[in-house]
C-alpha cells in the first residue's frame, strides 16, 4: 500500500530536517480547509527541496570521495560483456551494492588492464549515489598518507578519517612496501572497520594473489590479522584475460626516404 499524501510531506520534512510530522501536514491541511491541488503543490515543493538537497550531498560525496569527475567510472560503461565466466552473476549484481549492506568486502585481482579499477570506482560511485561516503586512494598514497600522519603527530585523526567512510578503496596493493608502523597503522584502520556498524565495505585492488601481499607489508603478524579480518567476509574476484586499454589505439607505420640536397641559394 502507498503512503499518503501526508507521509509523504512528512518523509520529505524529515530528510530536510523540519520538525513537521504528516500528522501536523493533516491537521494543518483541515485547519486550513486545504484543497487536494493546494496539497499536491506543498508536497510537489517539499519533493523538490528534497530533490535539490539530495543532489547537493551526492555532488559533495563525489567531489570528497577522489574518484574521477570528468570521465567518471561508472558500471553503466563498463564493458560487462568481456567478462565470462560460471560466477558472472556475482559480478551482475555488484551495482545492487549488496556487499555494502552486507558488510561484504571486495577484492579485485588481475593482471592491468581487465577493468579491475573500473569495477571498484563504479562501485564507490554508487555509494555516493545512495548518500553514502566514499573515499578512494592507491596504495602508494595511503602509505604516504601514513607517513605524513607519524611525521606530523595526525595518526589518530589519520586513522579515525579512513575508517569513517562507509566504503574505502585501496588500488593497487604491491606497488610499494609498508614499512613495521605503516603496516601496524594499516591493521588499526582494517581493525576498526571490521567492527564498524552501519553500511560499510572495503575495496581492494591487486596485480597479486592475497597470499602474495606479505612482500609487501613488514610485520607478519599484524599482516595475518589484517588478512584474516579482511577476507572473515568477503567476496575475491580474479580476473584473467588481455588488457582492454589500447582498444583504441591506432598505429600508424610510416617510412621517410634519403632527404633531397638542398636547393642552392643564390649568392
Amino acid at each position: 500500500m502507498s503512503d499518503s499524501i501526508y507521509e509523504q510531506i512528512g518523509r520529505d520534512a524529515f530528510y530536510l530536517k523540519l520538525d513537521l510530522s504528516a500528522e501536523h501536514i493533516a491537521k494543518l491541511s483541515m485547519n486550513e480547509s486545504w484543497s487536494d491541488e493546494h496539497l499536491q503543490a506543498v508536497a510537489d515543493i517539499f519533493t523538490y527541496m528534497r530533490e535539490q538537497k539530495e543532489q547537493k550531498t551526492i555532488s559533495t560525496l563525489l567531489r570528497l570521495s577522489r574518484l574521477p569527475l570528468k570521465e567518471p567510472k561508472t558500471f553503466e560503461n563498463f564493458d560487462f560483456s568481456q567478462i565470462r565466466g560460471k560466477d558472472m552473476t556475482a559480478l551482475q549484481e555488484l551495482p545492487t551494492l549488496a556487499a555494502l549492506y552486507g558488510h561484504r568486502n571486495l577484492a579485485f585481482i588481475g593482471p592491468q588492464g581487465v577493468g579491475k579499477t573500473h569495477l571498484a570506482m563504479a562501485f564507490g560511485r554508487a555509494c555516493c549515489e545512495k548518500g553514502y561516503k566514499t573515499y578512494f586512494l592507491k596504495a602508494t598514497e595511503l602509505n604516504q598518507k601514513l607517513l605524513d600522519a607519524r611525521k606530523y603527530g595526525r595518526e589518530k585523526s589519520t586513522i579515525n578519517g579512513l575508517v569513517k567512510p562507509s566504503c574505502l578503496i585501496i588500488d593497487e596493493i604491491g606497488r610499494c612496501v609498508f614499512d613495521k608502523v605503516n603496516t601496524r597503522m594499516f591493521f588499526d584502520i582494517i581493525d576498526r572497520r571490521y567492527n564498524k556498524e552501519g553500511p560499510n565495505t572495503l575495496i581492494l585492488t591487486s596485480n597479486l594473489m592475497p597470499g602474495k601481499w606479505g612482500e609487501f607489508f613488514s610485520e607478519d603478524s599484524s599482516l595475518l590479522c589484517s588478512l584474516d579480518r579482511i577476507f572473515d567476509i568477503a567476496t575475491v574476484f580474479t580476473i584473467k584475460g588481455q588488457t582492454y586499454r589500447g582498444k583504441q589505439c591506432n598505429t600508424i607505420t610510416l617510412a621517410a626516404g634519403r632527404p633531397s640536397a638542398l636547393p642552392k641559394q643564390d649568392i
